[in-house]
């Protein structure tokens, strides 16, 4: 029989449960991380994604979320070859499924999407994000979006 103890935070709330054996594997997945995790992970620690916490490798009973926001309940996961396969599309299917009727909003995106588009992938993750729990744009981006609706901008009248 696995022990098993409360999550912390949010995860409490809804009485989601976790095993103790996924906290060995979440920090083994944390040192073997790939260079999209590296870059997604650049992208988002430190409350560097406009004040958005999120926590890597992050366990939701019976799962293990690749980048998990509990403010928002929102997660991103990064999908490399192996799942394009028919028996591991199956298996993401039902975990999010899952994770859905938990209240956990999925964004999914492969690998080389994120090689190729990365500004669309920042945006998606960032409309959904506040879609979900809004925060205000930072200062340096306010300054950028009004510059752009200004009329004189380009030099033509």
């Amino acid at each position: 029989m696995t022990k098993e103890f409360p999550m912390p935070n949010a995860e409490c709330r809804i009485g989601v449960r976790c095993a103790v054996r996924h906290l060995s594997d979440c920090r083994n997945l944390r040192k073997r991380d790939t260079w999209a995790e590296k870059l997604l992970w650049s992208w988002l620690r430190d409350r560097r994604f406009s004040a958005y916490k999120f926590r890597r490798q992050h366990t939701f009973s019976p799962h293990i979320l690749d980048f998990f926001c509990v403010e928002a309940f929102v997660n991103i996961e990064l999908d490399g070859a192996q799942h394009g396969f028919p028996a591991h599309k199956k298996k993401d299917e039902a975990r999010d499924e899952w994770l859905t009727e938990a209240g956990v909003k999925v964004l999914r995106f492969w690998n080389a999407r994120l090689r190729r588009d990365k500004e669309i992938v920042r945006e998606t993750i960032w409309r959904e994000l506040q879609a979900r729990s809004p925060h205000p744009l930072p200062d340096y981006c306010r300054s950028i979006a009004i510059a752009s609706r200004s009329p004189g901008r380009g030099g033509g009248k």
